[in-house]
């Protein structure tokens, strides 16, 4: 076996065919070259048997031999290696013992005289020139995952990735991660806690990691363990905390960081949805490290059902997703945290400045420990680095469309995640800031991440590195660079593409790719791999841990939703003067007689109906005004609401916010209602006396006006929570406000009619109005039949005061439960109970 020598610039490495050796930036490397070009791992050079073999790693410029990028070919003594580019890269000459020089094994497409469009044809020996995921014969050896102590189950980490750094571990040490300077390994990362876990040698030799309460968690394999417990170490299991990943070879500890340069690949993803009709169909890419991919396609393509199943929000039913070799949907709890997602409306509250959106943002997605200063830091950091930080105190609803994209794209920058995908991040922008988006989507790529981005926009393609065209019907039409695309499809433009595929609905435009020399160079590998069901864990497995408590969610978000109606200043006026008109109504209604109890002017008292009017306008009033406040709320933020509970937001934090905000506007707006129009009556025309506030009877009739506001300010949750679009909520919120006008009791006899009285009690106006009615004595005021017993909601007696507004408020509780049921229809799918 003869040894090789490699020289480049005056340095030199005799290899022995013993071994492998591997090329790259990586210090940890056999041969390390210092050259931004070169990737971190970028190829490996070894004995293949007969002769000398240079394999290339998927790197990000690739490895050239004769002007040619190539994958993997036989090298020997005489042969010239660039590194990074074909021509001033790195150039590494090869001498030694003889050997045969070989030709690369496959040349670029333009190279191979392949004619354009429908023309192609396959050539099936033809290997892929670059590729950002691992080879078939790699990825059959992988093997299946185990939960936390699995042993042998764990996955690679990062590939065949060389670990970052090592650390000595010794039987009887304790070793203690987190942000804090004390810990034996300081790991800078804001999703890590500051006490965060620490390994533990056991007596008997063996090793285990021990959860310290951190906020985002500690993964085994990628399955999460339980808030401050424990799990033993088998000798391939790796352990995830915040972007790093430790495991443990011998007695030495490997540290892995994850620096955004990540590679990424969907496996034959197929999505079936109710009726076997199949919404994606077999699509399989892969892209490397550093990568700017752009997803087109007509409607129906299924472009949002595939971002979906890449994202984890909606797993396929078969295939997988590889976050750098690891399967997303198997280790989302802990992938999710690197994973960044824009979608197509913006995941801000316009209201507030940029730089307060961002704090609120990061206070809920770093862990409690952080400091308010090291979130600060985070956040001017990201800012300056999106050039952002000259509009930070503006509001978002003042800037521009592409800046306010910006700013949606900064949100998500906060957790430094390795992966951002986006949402048509050019829809409506003008063909300037189209261009500057994507600009900015090229420079993120560049700085270490992979970037996905699904657009209809055609006109900055060229920028991306990668193209996926998706074709009617969720298959796959094209994969490849976005300069070979028309002459892939043999059109000239984009506007002709789209023609065919509406024209053409029905020809096999997967079949057509998989049969063309394109399939076999960038995608023919993931061929070899079949297709999979995507297995996904338990729920609560999959469950992400909360980065704050309960408590400091809710106040976070009250603070938030609080500065967000505070900076709306005509939302803020119109909660003040709509229950004061509400209230001015009532004391326009004429009442010689009001709600006091006796014969006035000489009239018997049954000719009183003053007292029903005046209720039934004050309930009206109550009615509307909550129902109001709240018929909006949750669809306006329903895209806020996805992106952040996937992030670890609590459903019932979120609700309670929002119940406790409104609920105390609401109940104030109820207040105002109440002292207009019943005040304003004079004592003269009151009650004597209450059941349950004897002196103050104003005030006791007050009480069931503010509750009515509060369970119609439920209500109104309810048909924010059922609606698609917030067009929808008006005709509703009139509906409501008419029904229940109709079931107040004022207007017709319910008690007795039955199914009329059985509907009535679901109404909340009738619960608020009978209990006033008790008080007011109503069956005295306005006896429906004189000498018979009247309403039994009405009775004056304290008891069914009690029960009436007992009802009130539980109806409101009731459908409190029910907005948290229909929340969940917007989340992540892979997050549901």
């Amino acid at each position: 076996m003869p040894e090789l020598v490699l020289e480049l610039n005056g340095r030199t490495w005799t290899l022995d065919a013993s071994r492998p050796y591997t090329l790259g930036r990586d210090p940890q490397g056999d041969i390390v070259l210092d050259d931004a070009r070169v990737s971190w791992r970028h190829a490996t050079i070894s004995w293949g048997g007969r002769s000398w073999v240079i394999e290339d790693h998927g790197s990000t410029n690739g490895t050239f031999v004769q002007g040619q990028r190539i994958h993997q070919m036989e090298i020997g003594p005489g042969s010239a290696v660039h590194l990074g580019n074909a021509t001033d890269g790195p150039r590494l000459n090869l001498s030694g013992a003889a050997a045969a020089v070989a030709q690369p094994q496959q040349q670029p497409f333009a190279a191979q005289g392949a004619s354009p469009g429908w023309a192609q044809q396959p050539t099936p020996q033809q290997q892929a020139p670059e590729q950002g995921w691992q080879q078939p014969q790699q990825a059959a050896q992988i093997p299946q995952q185990q939960g936390p102590g699995g042993g042998a189950g764990a996955p690679p980490v990062y590939g065949d990735r060389s670990p970052t750094t090592f650390h000595q571990f010794s039987l009887g040490r304790v070793m203690r991660i987190g942000r804090a300077l004390e810990n034996e390994l300081v790991v800078s990362d804001l999703q890590v806690s500051r006490h965060h876990a620490e390994f533990h040698a056991t007596p008997d030799g063996r090793f285990e990691i021990r959860d310290l309460g951190s906020h985002n968690g500690t993964y085994v394999n990628g399955m999460p363990i339980a808030k401050g417990g424990s799990a033993l170490l088998g000798p391939n299991d790796i352990v995830g905390v915040g972007h790093s990943t430790f495991r443990l070879v011998g007695d030495r500890l490997e540290e892995f960081v994850d620096t955004g340069e990540v590679s990424f690949s969907a496996r034959h993803l197929t999505v079936t949805v109710d009726g076997g009709k199949q919404i994606l169909k077999d699509v399989s890419f892969g892209v490397p490290e550093k990568s700017l991919v752009a997803v087109i396609g007509p409607s129906g393509s299924g472009k949002s059902t595939l971002l979906k199943a890449l994202t984890g929000y909606r797993p396929a039913n078969q295939g997988d997703v590889l976050y750098d070799n690891r399967n997303l949907y198997k280790q989302f709890a802990e992938l999710r945290q690197r994973i960044g997602l824009v979608p197509q409306d913006d995941i801000l509250h316009k209201e507030l400045t940029v730089k307060k959106a961002l704090k609120y943002a990061a206070k809920l997605r770093f862990p409690a420990d952080t400091t308010g200063e090291e979130r600060e830091a985070r956040i001017d950091e990201v800012l300056r680095e999106l050039k952002l930080d000259i509009h930070k105190e503006k509001k978002v609803t003042s800037l521009s469309g592409g800046q306010r994209k910006r700013v949606s794209v900064a949100l998500e920058l906060l957790t430094k995640p390795s992966l951002i995908f986006l949402d048509e991040p050019t829809s409506g922008l003008d063909p300037g800031m189209d261009r500057d988006v994507m600009q900015l989507l090229r420079g993120l790529a560049d700085d270490g991440r992979t970037v996905l981005v699904v657009t209809h926009s055609v006109a900055e393609l060229a920028i991306c590195d990668k193209l996926l065209v998706m074709a009617p019907g969720g298959s796959v039409a094209y994969f490849g660079p976005p300069e070979e695309a028309l002459n892939f499809f043999g059109y000239e433009t984009w506007a002709d593409v789209f023609s065919a595929f509406e024209n053409y609905r029905d020809y096999d435009w997967a079949g057509r790719w998989k049969g063309s020399q394109h399939y076999q160079m960038y995608a023919a590998d993931i061929d070899a791999v079949a297709p999979q069901s995507a297995n996904v864990p338990s729920q609560q497995a999959m469950k992400p841990r909360k980065p704050q408590g309960w408590g400091s969610q809710l106040l976070t978000l009250i603070s938030r939703y609080t500065s967000v109606i505070v900076s709306d200043r005509g939302f803020l006026g119109l909660m003040v003067i709509l229950p004061a008109v509400l209230g001015v109504v009532s004391v326009l209604i004429p009442a010689d007689y009001g709600l006091a109890l006796g014969p006035q002017n000489g009239k018997p008292p049954f000719s009183n109906r003053d007292g029903s009017t005046i209720l039934l306008i004050l309930a009206v009033g109550a009615c509307f005004a909550g129902a109001a406040n709240s018929v909006r709320e949750l669809i306006k933020e329903r895209v806020i609401y996805e992106r952040e509970r996937a992030t670890g937001l609590s459903r019932s934090a979120y609700l309670m916010s929002k119940v406790i905000v409104l609920g105390v506007i609401t109940i104030l707006q109820g207040g105002i209602i109440g002292a207009i129009g019943l005040f304003s009556l004079g004592a003269e025309k009151l009650p004597d006396e209450g059941l349950l506030l004897k002196s103050a009877p104003a005030l006791e009739l007050t009480l069931p006006i503010m509750a009515l506001g509060f369970t119609s300010m439920m209500f109104g949750l309810v048909i924010s929570s059922l609606v698609k679009t917030a067009e929808k909520t008006m005709p509703l919120l009139v509906m409501f406000a008419i029904v229940q006008v109709v079931f107040t009791g004022c207007l017709f006899q319910l008690y007795d009619k039955v199914g009329v009285e059985q509907l009535a009690w679901l109404m909340p106006s009738r619960w608020a109005v009978a209990a006033a009615g008790t008080t007011a004595q109503l069956n005295v005021l306005l006896p429906w039949q004189p000498g018979k017993p009247g309403d039994p909601l009405w009775d004056h007696e304290l008891s069914q005061w009690f029960v009436d507004m007992g009802v009130l408020i539980g109806i409101g509780v009731i459908c409190g439960f029910a907005v948290a049921r229909l929340l969940r229809r917007h989340e992540p799918e892979v997050m549901r109970k």
